[in-house]
């Protein structure tokens, strides 16, 4: 009882702390690249707290949420596909590996040419980065599907779909998770990186004009609601993580 009471207030303690040391020592800084964090909060305030979400904030959410959704239908299903699949997925594999060393950002400019600049190219810049983690940690988790199981529903004469969704995937459900979080955190950096270059709204857009205005304080709290964002999105996923795989958290217990 005593750990799970102390690791949460931990874990809010110390960025509590941090924040706390941040706004001691910024609050002389007469820097203009460094303003005071009582400034930053002030302007994250006037800016953030319902004025520009709908303008900034809802485009961003839009193309991570839609992105990261189709990386996780597409990639789940094929993984399962060629993870089961030995001969199909040797045959793809090179293909595979290129694709995934190719960085999503070096097709910016071929997705801007060919859809112009708006939420459709954003989500497939997404898409085209976080599709990897979570394709590839399904492949890896099928395959590590344990042998007696194998054997245990030959003897009891599952037919293939029950094979597949009662088997193989509650087995391979804990990499699928491992790859969506891994997946999440590229898929915020790949809608950051596509705002600045191929966008007229968003929080990387807001960030990027910010910069240029030399408006230092608005630029801080834009970047301070992108990391709260990712830390909200990460948190929401672990909790449908707990959810999901309760039953393999109670095994491992």
């Amino acid at each position: 009882m005593t750990r799970r009471i102390f690791l949460p207030a931990l874990s809010v303690l110390v960025p509590a702390l941090l924040m706390a040391l941040w706004w001691a020592l910024s609050a002389q800084s007469t820097s203009i690249f460094f303003p005071p964090l009582s400034t930053i909060w002030e302007t994250f305030k006037e800016l953030w707290l319902f004025d520009l979400v709908g303008e900034h904030v809802v485009p961003s959410l839009y193309s991570v949420l839609v992105g990261l959704g189709i990386s996780i239908v597409i990639g789940v299903s094929l993984g399962i596909i060629l993870g089961l699949n030995e001969v199909v997925a040797t045959a793809v594999g090179p293909l595979l590996q290129f694709m995934r060393y190719l960085p999503a950002v070096a097709m910016l400019p071929l997705a801007i040419q060919l859809m112009g600049i708006g939420p459709d190219m954003r989500v497939l810049i997404v898409v085209l980065g976080a599709l990897w983690p979570v394709l590839l940690n399904t492949i890896d988790g099928v395959r590590g599907v344990h042998p007696a199981l194998k054997d245990v529903a030959r003897s009891n004469r599952f037919r293939p779909s029950d094979w597949v969704l009662r088997v193989v995937v509650p087995s391979a459900a804990p990499q699928i998770f491992a790859g969506i979080r891994a997946s999440l955190a590229v898929s915020v950096i790949l809608m950051f990186a596509s705002e600045l270059l191929g966008a007229s709204q968003g929080i990387g857009y807001f960030i990027l004009q910010a910069q240029r205005q030399f408006s230092l304080p608005e630029m801080w709290s834009g970047m301070i609601l992108l990391g709260i964002i990712g830390y909200l999105l990460n948190v929401i996923l672990m909790f449908v993580e707990r959810y999901a795989l309760a039953w393999h958290h109670q095994s491992r217990s």
